[in-house]
């Protein structure tokens, strides 16, 4: 298992949750649950904001805000739930079999996302998002145990770059000149970067994997 954290750009593809949120700056959403419902999900929302009064309103207002209850509500605090249709962000998720771990934080436009599943099931959402013209920014891919980070963006860039394009495809497909080529660096820069990820990765997975069964060691 590893955790993956990321940013979506949910203003840029006119996400109605996102936009709301550039209505509000400095405002923080806190995603606290949510749960696919046909062609739709409920959601369990706290706003931390100096202008809840406006904010209720705003949901009130909005087509796709259906069944809202709201459960608290003070002068810096909101706390709602209600129904809406799945938006092609949730869609990615959904698709991809992953569950995220919750809070999920909004704040002006983009989501900011962690999920614990396995790398297959983390690579499947990241190609889902792109799929779906979403964009987003990887930020960490760590192990499940909270250690410390096991590639950098620009490390995690290169090999998914190199996997997309058949770098470790069998016979090869791509070379780390064109690697570079697409990623916009030296050769020499983009050799130094693949070597140090996936010396990550093995070590990683070598340290993470039980000891094979060996008969007949010599002590």
């Amino acid at each position: 298992m590893a955790r993956l954290r990321l940013s979506i750009d949910g203003a840029a593809v006119d996400d109605w949750f996102a936009v709301l949120s550039t209505e509000f700056p400095g405002a923080e959403f806190r995603l606290l649950g949510t749960q696919a419902e046909g062609d739709g999900a409920r959601v369990i929302l706290q706003v931390t904001a100096p202008e809840g009064e406006r904010l209720l309103d705003r949901f009130g207002d909005n087509p796709e805000v259906q069944s809202l209850d709201v459960v608290y509500a003070d002068e810096r605090s909101v706390l709602v739930q209600f129904d809406t249709p799945v938006t092609r962000i949730y869609d990615a998720l959904r698709r991809s079999k992953t569950v995220s771990r919750y809070p999920t934080i909004l704040r002006d436009g983009r989501f900011h996302v962690t999920l614990v599943a396995t790398r297959e099931r983390l690579s499947e959402y990241v190609g889902e998002l792109a799929a779906a013209g979403v964009p987003h920014r990887v930020s960490s891919l760590t192990g499940a145990d909270g250690g410390s980070d096991l590639l950098t963006e620009r490390q995690w860039q290169i090999v998914t770059e190199a996997v997309d394009r058949g770098y470790y495809a069998s016979p090869r497909r791509c070379t780390v000149t064109e690697l570079a080529a697409a990623l916009g660096v030296q050769k020499s820069a983009a050799s130094r970067l693949l070597h140090r990820a996936e010396s990550r990765i093995v070590g990683e997975f070598v340290a993470a994997a039980p000891p094979p069964d060996v008969v007949g060691r010599v002590p």
